[in-house]
């Protein structure tokens, strides 16, 4: 096969994936079947994650832990963000958030945990607290004391949704594959941050109390977030899954905590009121990293 055969070929496939991302957009006789596959379509996508594949410990030459800040006011960081009003929107795309929550409530994803070393489990209940605040007015309490009940229309709910979520930190764990001979990342766990739902009740009080509200285990969640689509800006006509998108690294994040002898301290413990030297720190490890494959090749 020539080259010119194989850039058709590669074209061809491009054509076709593009017509299948948007399902019948081109052929629907309403907008109803617009993103509605046949039964047999569904048989042929195969539409899975890509497996990971197995590593031995014996072929880890070298390992290293990160945790890192993904800083959801960086426009490259705005495909996790975005949208934050998944009520009104005309299609069926869902903030990071909301897809990671829909699927926490509705059991798709049931390996959350309380921090990042995943030692102790939660389960729905445990997490609504950071969730969900309550609060009852004034006219609530007169009538608790009065009469040992309140109606629903003195009780105040507050709820984190999608447009209240700062930042997420994930975990990560890089790695040199000895039978590859490269350098690998395995994304381990990830986590939304934001105010506590308690600081929308009284936002004149100047609460700031971000949180981690909860840590997903990523391997677990994979399937999950593969169905859920976010946007690309590149090519609206192929979106790209949440799996892809953070499996690839396609975000800009801050390295904030590395393993370490202390304890696996963070930058800000041993560098205080600096952010441009904790910054600088971040870089430095990053570049630690990249260096130990260089040094890999060097002879």
């Amino acid at each position: 096969m020539n080259l010119k055969n194989v850039v058709l070929c590669v074209f061809g496939f491009g054509i076709f994936a593009s017509a299948n991302a948007q399902v019948n957009i081109l052929n629907a006789r309403t907008p109803d079947e617009i993103g509605k596959k046949t039964e047999a379509q569904i048989a042929n996508d195969n539409d899975k994650p890509i497996p990971y594949g197995y590593t031995d410990e014996r072929d880890v030459l070298w390992s290293k832990t990160t945790w890192e800040i993904i800083d959801l006011d960086e426009r490259v960081n705005f495909p996790l963000y975005y949208p934050i009003d998944t009520n009104n929107i005309g299609s069926d795309r869902r903030s990071l958030y909301d897809v990671l929550v829909r699927n926490i409530q509705n059991g798709n994803i049931s390996e959350i945990y309380a921090d990042s070393y995943f030692t102790e489990k939660r389960t729905l209940d445990d997490i609504q607290a950071s969730l969900v605040y309550s609060d009852t007015t004034d006219a609530g309490i007169e009538q608790y004391n009065a009469e040992g009940i309140v109606d629903e229309q003195f009780v105040r709910r507050f709820e984190i949704n999608a447009g209240d979520i700062q930042e997420y930190r994930i975990r990560g764990y890089w790695y040199i594959d000895k039978r590859q001979g490269d350098l690998r990342y395995r994304l381990l766990g990830l986590c939304p941050v934001a105010n506590e739902a308690r600081s929308k009740a009284y936002p004149d009080d100047g609460i700031d109390s971000k949180v981690e509200l909860f840590w997903v285990w990523f391997p677990a969640a994979r399937e999950a977030l593969h169905q859920a689509k976010a946007f690309n800006r590149q090519n609206t006509s192929q979106p790209i899954s949440y799996d892809h998108l953070l499996n690839a690294r396609r975000f800009s994040a801050v390295i904030y905590q590395e393993d370490n002898v202390q304890g696996d301290r963070e930058v800000k413990d041993y560098i205080t009121d600096n952010a441009l030297m904790q910054l600088m720190e971040s870089e430095r490890i990053k570049e630690e990293i990249r260096n130990i494959e260089i040094d890999l090749w060097n002879y």
